[in-house]
């Protein structure tokens, strides 16, 4: 999932369910699924216990480190995106789960020299131009 938890989530079925490509209404468990940050910390127990699952990766949310579990490692929130915007210092990460279920992480860190060389590439593209 992209954001965190909806409570109008039953099973993991009304996730199958759902038509794709969709322009999810307000408000709505694909909203919730979308855009929400679980809070509190108790309710991704209680989630996870639900469905029956043992991790929920999610993103939306910038972490340092380009992941980083919370509730007793019942959810990971996994960023791709290193420096975000131009405007932090984060790094990004991609994961790999085995065939025993066994999560790994790569962690990209930003190169900010790189970074930094582009940018002064594009501006003196844009004084040509």
């Amino acid at each position: 999932m992209h954001g965190g938890l909806s409570p109008q989530l039953k099973s993991i079925d009304q996730l199958r369910t759902v038509s794709r490509p969709i322009d999810p209404p307000n408000p709505s468990m694909l909203v919730d699924l979308l855009w929400s940050d679980p809070d509190p910390w108790t309710k991704v127990q209680e989630f996870c216990q639900k469905l029956d699952i043992d991790l929920i990766v999610r993103a939306h949310q910038v972490v340092q480190d380009g992941y980083e579990f919370f509730a007793n490692r019942k959810l990971v929130t996994l960023f791709s995106a290193p420096h975000y915007c131009g405007q932090f210092d984060n790094a990004a990460a991609t994961m790999f789960v085995d065939e025993n279920l066994l999560c790994s992480f790569m962690i990209l860190r930003p190169t900010f020299a790189k970074t930094n060389r582009l940018r002064a590439q594009s501006r003196s593209k844009s004084k040509e131009q």
